[in-house]
């Protein structure tokens, strides 16, 4: 599954691990996040992640 990264504070979202602090399930695709959901570490919302090549 591909992993985003947030363009503010670098912080890489992993679908394998999820969020689980923020009712993200293991599992969970970055487009199957609801809408309203925001980077952990900095409160950047949805819109403001890329996909992250490693």
């Amino acid at each position: 599954m591909q992993k985003w990264i947030c363009e503010v504070c670098g912080y890489i979202y992993d679908p394998e691990l999820g969020d689980p602090d923020n009712d993200v399930a293991p599992g969970t695709a970055f487009e199957d996040i609801p809408d309203d959901w925001m980077c952990p570490d900095c409160g950047a919302s949805k819109d403001m992640f890329e996909p992250y090549e490693e």
